[in-house]
């Protein structure tokens, strides 16, 4: 059902070396390179992430209530993946643990990338 997420940046250089990073640990690489875009890729038919800067020239800014979750195997992956993030200038938005919401039983940890954008790795 999704073909693409996207998130804005107010520095592609500090963005990329973040992500190329970080996705790396999960599979990810740098699909394509666009004027303002970068692209990545997981697994073949999976969506595609983009990180870019706005079309419409003005600041990127992050959504009240907006989140990507990334999947991971299994809880360790979760902790070892959020503390990748940390490592590379993310900051916490939520240690790893287990939660539950409404009857829904999962293994998460959040964090915001260097642009404030929120995220989390999730093991269900």
């Amino acid at each position: 059902m999704i073909a693409y997420t996207m998130v804005g940046t107010n520095d592609l250089d500090r963005a990329t070396a973040f992500y190329d990073a970080l996705l790396a640990e999960i599979g990810g690489k740098r699909a394509m390179d666009l004027d303002g875009a970068i692209l990545y890729a997981g697994a073949e038919g999976a969506p595609i992430f983009c990180i870019c800067t706005p079309a419409d020239g003005n600041p990127a800014s992050v959504g009240n209530g907006s989140m990507i979750a990334f999947a991971a195997k299994d809880p360790a992956e979760v902790d070892r993946l959020y503390a990748r993030a940390i490592e590379l200038g993310a900051t916490d938005a939520g240690k790893p643990g287990a939660r539950s919401r409404s009857g829904f039983d999962f293994y998460a940890a959040y964090f915001r990338d260097p642009d404030g954008n929120k995220f989390n790795f999730i093991s269900m």
